[in-house]
């Protein structure tokens, strides 16, 4: 589904990405962990067409991203920032539907849409009249998922989607998040800092540090054949985390 083929990108001569590849399957969850600085974000931001590449290529299925393509990409793509990045003089429904009204979708679409992704993230529909400032964090969130996922994309980015909140919402909405993945089976590639938050949601991890790729496997791979110390030392230093959740899921 996705594919970085030795790709590069600096910011005022510091490396954030330094020939990096790796590819993702149709219908995985893959999830970025490693260090903050590692390159976690630029990567969304790249595959999101936010930011060019200076150097090496990447692609969805098989079509190398370019100048020609960004359009018709971006509307395949699902991007679900960290502290949700809604609108603030939007009302929620407005939020969620901003690109079907912008590429012209009926009024009897946008509502059947917007009526399937309540039902599908628990959101009360009586709440989508509220602005970003009258909601939760909880419930902003969800207000992004929504848009991230009204026009069906493909893939879906998720930077870091629960950081920001506190832990009962976060634990809570971790569950809806994998249940979610489950139910559509969407190729998503997900952010976090959190190894326990990456065991849970999936199975599929790549570890970063300083712009490269120093690991890509399950955890039990990354736990039974570390590539390196310091794969060992990021899972034990996170361990207890991990462990709590892992046996929450079973």
């Amino acid at each position: 589904m996705l594919r970085f083929s030795n790709v590069t990108k600096a910011y005022d001569g510091h490396i954030a990405l330094d020939g990096l590849s790796f590819f993702i399957n149709k219908g995985s969850t893959t999830v970025l962990i490693g260090p903050s600085g590692c390159g976690k974000s630029t990567i969304l931001k790249l595959v999101a067409c936010l930011i060019p590449a200076d150097s090496g290529s990447i692609s969805i299925d098989d079509r190398v991203m370019a100048a020609d393509s960004i359009y018709s990409l971006r509307t395949r793509i699902g991007y679900v920032i960290q502290d949700g990045g809604l609108f603030p003089h939007l009302n929620g429904a407005q939020n969620v539907t901003l690109m079907a009204r912008y590429i012209k979708w009926d009024r009897d679409r946008i509502k059947e849409r917007l009526d399937e992704l309540c039902r599908l993230v628990h959101f009360p529909e009586a709440l989508l009249q509220r602005f970003p400032d009258e909601l939760s964090g909880g419930q902003k969130q969800r207000i992004s998922l929504m848009r991230a996922l009204m026009l069906d994309p493909d893939l879906l980015l998720l930077d870091e989607p629960l950081g920001a909140l506190d832990p009962m919402i976060r634990h809570d909405l971790q569950r809806e998040l994998k249940d979610i993945f489950r139910t559509l089976n969407k190729t998503v590639l997900l952010v976090t800092h959190d190894m326990g938050e990456a065991a849970f949601l999936d199975n599929d991890i790549i570890i970063l540090r300083n712009g490269r790729l120093v690991q890509q496997g399950s955890l039990a791979d990354l736990l039974d054949n570390p590539g390196e110390k310091f794969v060992e030392d990021f899972i034990q230093a996170q361990r207890s985390h991990w462990l709590l959740l892992d046996r929450e899921q079973h």
